[in-house]
Parts: structure tokens; C-alpha cells; sequence
């Protein structure tokens, strides 16, 4: 990721552009490298401009963001050290909330959260954190605590990759725990953190925070 954190901007309402623009280009550390209107136009900006956060709407015509989504993780453009997306959606109870996360979007924030939710979510998933604002956040854990079921064979498969650690590491993450926090509790430094987050992404094929958050609640608890 370069010093400045590059976004490329999605939607297909002008009056939600113009406003996500103006708000990105009020910081110094944020650089607005482009806009898009449908699916299609993100995917190709995306391969072209590579930015390192997409801040995306989900419900778009013709091609929407969940098939961006899709492509983007099938041309491998997708997850940390390449684009991060964050889905932009009207309501908390978007039916797509739970499917973009396990495909690998990094969060989700609604289109009414205020500029600084905005702005702390992009930096968030440049850095390779999980982005979903309170109201998101707060539907996501529930839908979990409330889903009960078995680990299926190729999630254990999975965590079978990891280190006794690495294991740790990801029940914390599981748990909604920050980097800091993790460090914190397994008195190690952030970096060391940070290092292991790579190996557990790399080693069960995740490609976001968010999607090893769903693997930690589906196997660890």
C-alpha cells in the first residue's frame, strides 16, 4: 500500500459520488483515484488503477457489486496487499451483508454513516482490518451467536494449516478483537500480530479479516 491510501469510488446515484468525493478529497491521506457506476466499470478500473480500497454500493444496474465482488476475487485482485472493498448498502438488513463478507469484502458501511465512519473505515481496510459500521456490526454477531452448526470437513481442513498460535490468533479474531488487543492478550507486539494475520489468511484462503472472522465463528466456537 502506498503512503497515500488510493480509493476508487462506486455507485451509480451521482448525488452519492459527488458526495463520497468531496469527503475523500478533505484528506490529506486519502486519494480519490477514479469513479464508477456499475460493476462492470469497477472491475476495470480496478485491474487498471489497482486502488487499495474500492468503497462500493452493493445494489447498482446491470452489473451489481456482489458480482464485482465475485470477479474481483476471481481475477485475484481481491484481499490484502491488493484491493480491499468496502460495500456501501441503504439498510443494516441488506439480505447480501453476510455473503459479501464471506466472499471477502473487507466491510460494510452504511450509506448514512458519518464522514468520519467513512474515512476510519477506509483506512481500516487498507490496513487489513475489518470495516463495518455499529449497526452492521451489531446484525453480523447475532446472526452468528444465533447460527449454531458443525465445521464442515474442508474448514477443518483449514485450521488443520495452522500452528497452535496461528489458532489463537484466529479465535481472537473471532472474538472482534483489534491487533492491539490480540497483542494484549498474548503479550506479544502488534507487529508480531500483524504476522501472524498474513499466515492465517494465506493458509486458510481468506482474503479479508472479515472472512476469517466467519471461519473462527463457524470452527473455533
Amino acid at each position: 500500500m502506498s503512503e497515500r491510501i488510493t480509493v476508487l469510488v462506486v455507485d451509480d446515484e451521482p448525488i452519492i459520488r459527488t458526495g463520497l468525493t468531496t469527503i475523500l478529497r478533505t484528506q490529506d491521506d486519502l486519494t480519490l483515484v477514479g469513479t464508477a457506476t456499475n460493476g462492470q466499470e469497477a472491475v476495470d478500473a480496478c485491474a487498471e488503477r489497482r486502488p487499495d480500497v474500492v468503497l462500493m454500493d452493493i445494489r447498482m444496474p446491470r452489473r451489481d457489486g456482489m458480482w464485482a465482488l465475485a470477479e474481483l476475487a476471481r481475477r485475484r485482485l481481491l484481499g490484502p496487499g491488493r484491493t480491499q472493498a468496502l460495500m456501501l448498502t441503504t439498510f443494516d438488513t441488506d439480505e447480501f451483508v453476510d455473503a459479501a463478507l464471506a466472499a471477502g469484502a473487507a466491510g460494510f458501511l452504511l450509506k448514512n454513516s458519518s464522514y468520519e465512519e467513512l474515512t476510519a473505515a477506509i483506512r481500516a481496510a487498507a490496513a487489513g482490518h475489518s470495516a463495518l459500521s455499529p449497526a452492521v456490526t451489531r446484525r453480523v454477531i447475532e446472526g452468528h451467536l444465533a447460527t449454531v452448526r458443525r465445521p464442515d470437513d474442508q474448514e477443518l481442513a483449514r485450521l488443520g494449516e495452522l500452528t497452535a498460535r496461528e489458532r489463537d490468533v484466529l479465535r481472537l479474531i473471532g472474538e472482534g478483537l483489534s491487533n492491539s488487543e490480540i497483542a494484549d492478550r498474548l503479550v506479544v507486539s502488534v507487529n508480531t500480530v500483524k504476522t501472524h494475520i498474513t499466515h492465517v489468511l494465506a493458509k486458510t484462503g481468506c482474503q479479508s479479516r472479515a472472512q476469517a472472522t466467519v471461519l473462527a465463528r463457524n470452527t473455533l466456537f
